[in-house]
């Protein structure tokens, strides 16, 4: 990797932490001069426009969060465990309000501003929400999840616990968001079981 391009991942690192906090709409290639020390004109040469930094920070995020998330589960067992490690990393990367939790707030920032940033991130959601429902199928095919079982509403019905875990923890501070989590994730995996 070159200078230039580690310079860019470093800032990368910053800028998606920063939106993770302020929302990826106030994130601009001023805010982040001030927030990392360089110039302006050093981050525009890499990022030409404030849109295009939030559309490179969005994949960053994407990246990491496939790299975090979906990689090491299907690096897990079929069916049952496959599902459960990705549930069990996707509640790791909370820890350190990474990745997941850009998804979580830049959803809610632009689910009615029509653009490439929305987009975009309806893509990313579709696509998560089928690679869950398609480990969830290869779950039912491995005779762990019962055969009558949906795996678009598994999908759908994980994605709304990981919701509600983010707001009890974020926004409530709540010491019992990660016990509840696990609670509904454990029912909706009983509910499911052949």
């Amino acid at each position: 990797m070159s200078k230039g391009e580690a310079t860019k991942q470093a800032v990368l690192e910053r800028a998606a932490a920063t939106a993770s906090r302020i929302g990826l709409s106030g994130l601009t290639i001023g805010s982040l001069a001030e927030d990392t020390g360089m110039s302006k004109s050093g981050l525009f040469a890499h990022f030409r426009s404030k849109e295009l930094l939030q559309a490179q920070v969005l994949a960053h995020a994407r990246q990491l969060f496939v790299d975090q998330v979906v990689r090491p589960a299907l690096a897990a067992p079929r069916g049952e465990a496959r599902v459960r490690a990705l549930f069990e990393h996707w509640l790791a990367t909370t820890k350190d309000r990474s990745s997941a939790c850009l998804f979580v707030s830049a959803s809610a920032e632009y689910d009615d501003q029509p653009g490439p940033i929305r987009d975009q991130l309806v893509r990313d959601h579709l696509d998560f929400a089928d690679s869950v429902a398609q480990m969830f199928r290869t779950g039912i095919s491995e005779g762990d999840f019962r055969r009558d079982a949906d795996p678009e509403q598994f999908a759908h019905d994980v994605h709304g616990v990981m919701l509600a875990f983010f707001h009890a923890r974020r926004l409530l501070d709540d010491p019992a968001a990660e016990a509840r989590t696990r609670y509904a994730f454990d029912k909706l995996l009983a509910a499911a079981r052949a």
